[in-house]
């Protein structure tokens, strides 16, 4: 298995293994890895694949992507990683061996309990198996890394927590100042390890996220500090992201034809991208429903075929923060499959993105192909996730967060009779109190080991939006610690 960029040639001098990129974030073109084909599955492995652990499914769907780890030693890691212990925060203690077990509202509609890892989040369920594989790799190579990342909520916490300690690994997470909730900004900030360095930005994500491209874009830089990436632009996020695609999938159906639709809260693209890769690779996927919030760039693209990122001033500040995001960093690898995987239209397109501007795919043959490839999207408000949290309490007793109430009404919007329909939830309700109290009233209950998180001591460094800044900060850190 090869992986080439969105923006490079198919020379076999620019392909690369996996533990190459694994290591690398952007590739020197300032374009994503991607596999230079998608592999199949088939229906009889799926049967095959019925009755197999969590773990034993993570290393049947990874392997084909990852040959360059002897399967005993990617074993050992995937074993590590999906464990009762690492992910035993759920609702119910007795499924926690199943890691992301489906629970059902009704007949045809279900949540994919994703947020029963260390922090809570989604994001845990990809970042923990990042974190083994880079310890992996780099004693390998007896190399050092300098993380170098962006988060609008989520994925800040979890890639701390799967690198805290970690031998050879340093952190440095950008995020928005003041504009996540206060339990994501304590998860984060309150981390003691000496290997993690928290970054506020004055300013939105897609600022952070912006920072974090040009560093990365400084060729010089990145090679003297040698830089690599945990945000979902490291093809290893997606990769681990297919396999609760295809447990959940497992799960709601009998037969391995039946279609099943999958409802999916979006910010930067990078959850859902792995749905379509499953779908891509002969999972019976029949729709991904893309839900945003009132960023909707995304649900207009799908709508309109105008992609048109916003800037940081008209990024609206939301109760589902880690989708406020208006320049989806994974996109680029969807439009690359949708124009062909042709690099030199990437490289068109994202010139003007780049530069500030949008693109039009309307009334060109890639935005007529598009239903070939599934999605279906729609957007929610404040007013809708609010009505969404409090209808599914009344309704079936169960509390969602503020990101998974945008996937639910979305789906609700979406649903089909001839298929089961399956909203992938983002994090637990606790992490979003204030939200939870405003629609029920009451707080959600909160796990033990999170109880008083908010009163922690807290360490973040402040800064205006200045890559120059951040950098000099890196320097600092690293250079002071050689």
């Amino acid at each position: 298995m090869f992986y080439v960029s969105t923006r490079g040639d198919a020379q076999a001098s620019s392909k690369k293994k996996f533990t190459e990129i694994l290591l690398d974030g952007l590739a020197p073109d300032g374009g994503l890895y991607l596999p230079e084909s998608y592999p199949k599955v088939t229906r009889g492995e799926l049967d095959r694949w019925r009755g197999y652990s969590y773990a034993e499914l993570a290393l049947a769907v990874l392997v084909r992507f990852i040959d360059d780890i002897p399967p005993g030693d990617l074993r050992a890691l995937v074993e590590k990683t999906y464990t009762r212990e690492v992910y035993g925060n759920g609702r119910d203690p007795a499924r926690a061996a199943e890691i992301t077990p489906v629970r059902w509202l009704e007949p045809g509609l279900g949540l994919v309990e994703l947020s029963n890892g260390p922090t809570l989040a989604f994001k845990d369920m990809a970042m923990q198996l990042l974190g083994h594989l880079f310890e992996y790799a780099l004693a390998k190579q007896n190399e050092e890394i300098n993380i170098l990342g962006a988060t609008s909520g989520d994925t800040g916490s979890a890639a701390e927590y799967a690198l805290r300690g970690k031998r050879g690994v340093r952190v440095f997470m950008l995020s928005p100042h003041g504009r996540m909730s206060a339990f994501q900004r304590a998860q984060m900030y309150s981390l003691p390890d000496d290997n993690i360095f928290n970054i506020a930005v004055r300013g939105a994500f897609d600022d952070a996220q912006d920072i974090v491209k040009a560093i990365f874009n400084d060729r010089g830089f990145k090679a003297r500090y040698r830089l690599g990436a945990v945000n979902s632009i490291n093809w290893a996020r997606v990769a681990a992201q297919l396999v609760y695609y295809f447990r959940a999938y497992l799960a709601a159906t009998r037969s391995s034809d039946e279609p099943v639709a999958f409802a999916v809260p979006s910010g930067n693209f990078g959850n859902i991208f792995a749905g379509h890769v499953a779908r891509r690779m002969g999972l019976p996927i029949g729709r991904l429903v893309l839900a945003t919030n009132e960023n909707d760039v995304l649900d207009e693209f799908f709508r309109t075929g105008v992609y048109r990122p916003r800037g940081a001033a008209d990024t609206f500040t939301t109760s589902s923060p880690s989708m406020d995001i208006s320049k989806a960093s994974n996109f680029e690898r969807f439009v690359f499959d949708l124009v062909g995987r042709d690099p030199a239209a990437i490289r068109n397109l994202w010139s003007g993105i780049d530069a500030g501007g949008s693109f039009d795919l309307s009334g060109t043959p890639y935005f007529s192909a598009l239903p070939e490839f599934g999605f279906v999207s729609g957007r929610s408000t404040q007013a809708d996730r609010l009505a969404t949290i409090r209808r599914t309490f009344e309704r079936y007793g169960v509390i969602i967060d503020p990101h998974t109430a945008d996937g639910l009404k979305v789906a609700l919007e979406q649903r089909a009779a001839d298929m089961p329909m399956l909203v992938l939830e983002t994090a637990l309700p606790a992490k979003f109190e204030d939200t939870i109290v405003e629609a029920l009233g009451h707080p959600p209950e909160r796990p033990a080991a999170a109880a008083g998180i908010e009163g922690l001591p807290q360490r973040v460094e402040v800064m205006d939006v200045d890559a120059d800044a951040v950098k000099r900060f890196i320097a600092r850190q690293v250079e002071g610690a050689r």
